[in-house]
């Protein structure tokens, strides 16, 4: 820490450059300190330009690495040399940022309360501004200190006036629905996908809930949303196959693998163009790193104006969390999507695996893997439920399904609704192109016969 030989103002020129080189060097970081770091957290001017560049080059929605700010510097006029700032993105990265970021805040509080008193000072040793002004401007300048410029204060008459807002929307929404769709009729009339929703879709292996995830992420893009996708186990290709086949009717392992027949291309072909123009996107930088995801998701909100995104799936993210369990760790990861879904006004669907249960396999809120904070951070939870699948029990439905053929269907289980209440329903499931659909009229068991062959 130092003090400026004139001003007296406090500075940590080191703390600054391990901020700065930890940004640098760990571009998903910049997220979870962006809230507290401004400029002026910055004493050091060259340090205070460079994190201009970063902001900047964020801001468009660009990865903010070494080679994409030093441009930035450069186009502001900067005289910060590539050698420079290669010295500072080469200084020892920290993990726990925010502390670091903290203490930059906390000195350019304290270097404000500098300024205030040399004002004040000045104030009591001249009557050349009058006292009341001196008051006033120094009642503001106090207040502005830990003024948040990200948090704004309502009172309930603004928010009742929003209120009216939204119900005027609504009835002048030919649609009648307010939320991107989903596909299904039972989730749309209950408003569809909801800006600042996070949605838990868990299932056991292989019960379909990256392919339900997939067609309501479809079906979102292609009726005026806007969703980012982000699969930690499928590559693009091999997910755009998957569009193709539901709309196709060409399994997707048929259109990546074999060779096709005429009418099966003109199939596919029609298929596609369904959602060529969609509003669906796919971020080849992104890995299974929670902080690089979340960081993805800021910059297509800004550059894409993103609606929606899809995670597949959570308990495979990895986790900056030394020393926490799995249960911590997901919990952690709940949390953030969620604050991440309100801050900027998106719903975020994320998968999530359900432990097996061979005794009782219908699914519950209970059996959501590694974590019931997942639950607690969700503002719905939906189980997928094939009985089709089960192996050593009765392939039924429960009440009051029990008399619907399982065969070629799923049920669908909003388990909790925090703004939609409890549902459940049943769609239909096409396992060679992994389509989910609404059903108009549902299949039925024989009278008295219990479905139990192995198909």
């Amino acid at each position: 820490m130092g003090l400026h030989e004139d001003s007296r103002m406090l500075y940590d020129t080191e703390c600054e450059k391990l901020v700065l080189g930890t940004i640098l060097s760990k571009p998903g970081e910049l997220e979870e300190v962006r809230e507290i770091l401004t400029a002026d957290c910055f004493y050091n001017s060259r340090h205070r330009d460079i994190y201009k560049a970063i902001l900047s080059v964020c801001d468009r929605g660009e990865e903010v690495s070494m080679i994409s700010v030093l441009p930035e510097l450069q186009k502001s006029g900067s005289e910060i040399s590539p050698f420079e700032l290669s010295e500072i993105s080469g200084h020892i990265s920290v993990d726990n940022l925010y502390q670091y970021a903290a203490r930059l805040y906390d000195l350019s509080r304290r270097r404000m309360f500098w300024k205030i008193g040399q004002y004040l000072i000045k104030a009591g040793t001249e009557e050349s501004e009058d006292i009341a002004d001196v008051l006033s401007h120094a009642k503001n300048k106090l207040d502005s200190v830990f003024e948040d410029s990200t948090v704004e204060i309502y009172k309930v008459r603004d928010t009742i006036r929003q209120l009216y807002e939204q119900i005027n929307k609504n009835s002048s929404n030919n649609h009648g629905i307010t939320g991107d769709k989903t596909g299904f009729y039972q989730l749309d009339d209950k408003g569809g996908l909801q800006g600042s929703d996070l949605i838990i879709i868990a299932g056991e292996t292989s019960q379909g809930k990256t392919s339900l995830a997939t067609s309501i992420a479809l079906h979102a893009s292609v009726s005026g949303g806007r969703v980012a996708f982000y699969s930690l186990e499928m590559t693009k290709l091999q997910l755009t196959a998957r569009l193709a086949a539901m709309e196709s009717g060409v399994p997707s392992t048929q259109i990546l693998y074999r060779k096709l027949a005429s009418d099966q291309i003109t199939d596919v072909d029609r298929g596609v163009s369904k959602f060529m123009n969609a509003e669906l996107y796919f971020d080849d930088r992104s890995n299974s790193n929670i902080d690089a995801i979340i960081n993805s998701i800021r910059s297509m909100r800004r550059k894409y104006n993103i609606t929606g995104a899809v995670i597949d799936y959570i308990q495979i993210l990895n986790v900056n969390m030394k020393g926490a369990n799995k249960e911590q760790q997901m919990g952690d990861v709940s949390r953030r999507l969620k604050n991440l879904a309100k801050d900027l006004g998106i719903w975020i669907i994320a998968l999530s695996q359900l432990s097996r249960d061979r005794a009782n396999p219908i699914p519950t809120i209970h059996r959501l893997r590694d974590s019931g904070q997942i639950a607690e951070a969700a503002d719905s939870v939906i189980l997928v439920y094939r009985p089709e699948l089960n192996e050593t029990t009765k392939k039924i439905y429960p009440e009051p399904f029990s008399d619907i053929d399982p065969k070629g269907t799923a049920m669908i289980d909003v388990c909790k609704g925090r703004n939609t209440g409890i549902i459940k329903f049943i769609v239909g499931f096409d396992s060679q192109t992994t389509k989910f659909y609404p059903l108009s009229e549902m299949p039925m068991l024989a009278d008295g016969k219990e479905d139990n062959m192995p198909w």
